[in-house]
């Protein structure tokens, strides 16, 4: 198709009023659709590794759950787009390709075959044609072109996507409706990882403007996967519906998951008022992750009648970097001796110990679980009153009369923000034993979505929480100086280190695994010295309480399972379903008295050696 065929298409939409491309847009110039696919090229597919869903799933009936609090956008970019539920909307949207949650290999998803050039720049992508957005359009090799004209536009107000798509995706050609290639700005190891990207509706964006913000906060924009947003309330719920005739629901690695008709979100702002939802069989699914729930608390009349029963599944798979995030931006935590001290005045293992029965282990680091690119010679600083006197006396501080430190009217008293209700206990333990180091832990303990509003704002002293991971390590966003200093951002440290810096942008820019590898390793040290991240617990687990009427796969998950009972995800989600006669045979027992053989399940399949402090 000639050039000249393209801009005749951009006049007649001009003349009819309708701009929908602009001829200076990331997409005009980096999606050609003149392009001849290269001669020689090698298309792979995967339809050989093995499945993991059952042939026994059925379909039909609701999955009932809940969220801690509403949503503050629907949007998954710009300002307040990245809280906890952006996931569930984020899980629907399916892109080129995936990795299988087993075996670690290329699986399609839109893409039905891939193929690698010799540049280890770019991966071509053959689409499968019955692709198609929720409101019935064809997904084509333009949606992914038009992703960059998305991600790279300022209204959008999204830094950290401007940026990767800038500095990360080069181009995308488009040789046909369903051909593309996606070309990186450099040469990588790990070029899937990379550039195998999902689509952006362009029929229903069109031609961005600085109103995107407030115009999309809570539209529902058209997706490519199982369930889209059927009806929501604010403050009350969001309920998703499984799309009739899925596109994909037959495909190998799709077919027998998502069984569920309706997944449907209860918003149960009070943790301990979700349990008493679940005892009544009102949720269907709890997480039984802290060992109260999983010893005490479960032990009563619906998990010993069997009504409910439990399990216990250890997977694989990167760790949070969960703990205590120390504002750098605050006074008090400026001088990297004090961030040290306060390192030292945390008694995670006291807490591991006594509150979590030592069924937790002890993090060491931010970038635990990355085989070769994590640094294993990183131990985290350990409990010490000895080391905080020590460094404290010599920073130039003295105890005050209630034996905090003290430093011209300054004392060593943070604000914890917080948002889970459950780990008070924890914090409270943890508060007790500081006082023995001279640190005051005021406790402030918000609303999921006020804490993260508060934290992303940087108006922090220290944050209790953990960060999802990749299957890379990835620290540009978290801790480059270009996202300090500024709100909404997850360099919620303010950390600004131009030596990290340097070595955070040559990781980035390397062409060789075995320079990255040995750069992440420099790169983890450099964030240990920091001290602005008191690293707490990882769980190589997860343990669920569940009604009798969902139903897992022999297998339970997969290696790289976090929740078996994800409704959504496309890696390794949607693998349960509902059994409605087992829900009227329950109904009817409990009715009657009557009770089941009580199921406790322990499946150490994927259970790996994990180190104590």
């Amino acid at each position: 198709m000639p050039y000249i065929k393209y801009y005749l298409k951009i006049l007649i939409l001009l003349l009819i009023g309708f701009l929908f491309f602009n001829e200076n847009s990331s997409t005009a110039k980096s999606a050609n659709s003149t392009a001849t696919l290269p001669e020689g090229i090698e298309w792979l597919t995967n339809d050989s590794d093995p499945i993991f869903s059952s042939p026994n799933a059925v379909k039909g009936g609701t999955l009932r759950t809940a969220i801690l609090s509403f949503p503050m956008t629907f949007r998954t970019v710009g300002p307040d787009s990245n809280g906890s539920f952006r996931s569930a909307i984020l899980d629907n949207q399916l892109s080129l390709i995936n990795i299988h949650p087993d075996t670690d290999k290329i699986i399609p998803e839109i893409a039905t075959h891939w193929a690698f050039d010799k540049d280890k720049k770019t991966m071509y992508f053959k689409l499968n044609k019955d692709a198609a957005w929720s409101d019935g359009v064809k997904v084509t090799a333009w949606d992914f072109a038009y992703t960059l004209d998305f991600m790279r536009s300022e209204h959008i107000i999204a830094p950290w996507y401007n940026d990767y798509y800038t500095k990360e995706i080069e181009s995308v050609t488009v040789y046909d409706d369903y051909t593309l290639a996606v070309k990186s700005t450099k040469a990588q190891p790990d070029l899937y990882m990379i550039v195998g990207i999902s689509p952006t509706p362009r029929h229903f964006f069109g031609t961005l403007n600085k109103d995107f913000v407030n115009e999309y906060n809570w539209k529902i924009v058209p997706n490519t996967g199982p369930y889209q947003i059927e009806d929501f309330k604010k403050g009350k719920y969001v309920n998703f519906k499984l799309k009739k005739n899925w596109w994909g629901e037959n495909l190998r690695y799709f077919k027998n998951r998502f069984n569920v008709d309706r997944v449907n979100f209860t918003v149960i702002r009070d943790f301990n008022m979700l349990w008493e939802y679940f005892k009544k069989g009102n949720i269907d699914t709890f997480a039984l992750t802290m060992p109260n729930y999983w010893y005490e608390k479960s032990n009563i009349d619906v998990f010993n009648k069997g009504y409910v029963e439990k399990i216990s599944f250890f997977n694989d798979t990167p760790r949070s970097a969960s703990g205590l995030w120390l504002n750098e931006d605050k006074n008090i935590f400026s001088d990297k001796r004090v961030r040290v001290a306060f390192s030292h005045g945390m008694n995670i293992q006291k807490v591991i110990d006594s509150v979590l029965r030592g069924d937790y282990f002890r993090l060491h680091q931010a970038y635990i679980g990355y085989g070769e690119y994590t640094n294993n010679t990183i131990k985290a600083r350990p409990f010490s009153i000895e080391k905080v006197e020590s460094i404290m006396t010599d920073a130039g501080w003295k105890r005050g009369s209630d034996g905090i430190w003290e430093k011209e009217k300054m004392r060593l008293s943070v604000d914890v923000t917080y948002s889970f209700d459950e780990h008070t206990p924890r914090l409270v333990v943890l508060k007790e034993e500081a006082l023995k180091a001279g640190i005051e832990l005021k406790l402030q303990l918000l609303d999921g979505t006020a804490a993260f509003k508060k934290i992303l704002e940087k108006k922090h002293d220290v944050a209790w929480m953990g960060w999802s991971t990749g299957l890379r390590p990835s620290y540009w966003e978290s801790w480059h100086s270009e996202n300090a200093h500024k709100v909404q951002t997850n360099n919620i440290t303010n950390t600004d280190n131009k030596e990290l810096d340097t070595l955070i942008d040559k990781y980035r820019e390397s062409l060789d695994e075995k320079e990255r590898i040995a750069l992440s390793v420099k790169i983890q040290a450099l964030i240990h010295e920091q001290a602005s991240f008191v690293p707490t617990f990882m769980v190589p687990y997860v343990r669920h309480g569940y009604w009798r009427w969902i139903k897992l796969p022999s297998n339970h998950g997969t290696k790289k399972s976090e929740d078996l009972f994800d409704p959504f995800g496309s890696m390794a989600g949607g693998l349960f379903w509902f059994d409605k006669n087992v829900y009227d045979e329950t109904n009817k027992a409990m009715k009657s008295g009557s009770q089941f053989k009580p199921i406790t399940i322990i499946d150490e399949r994927f259970k790996q050696v994990e180190g104590r402090n």
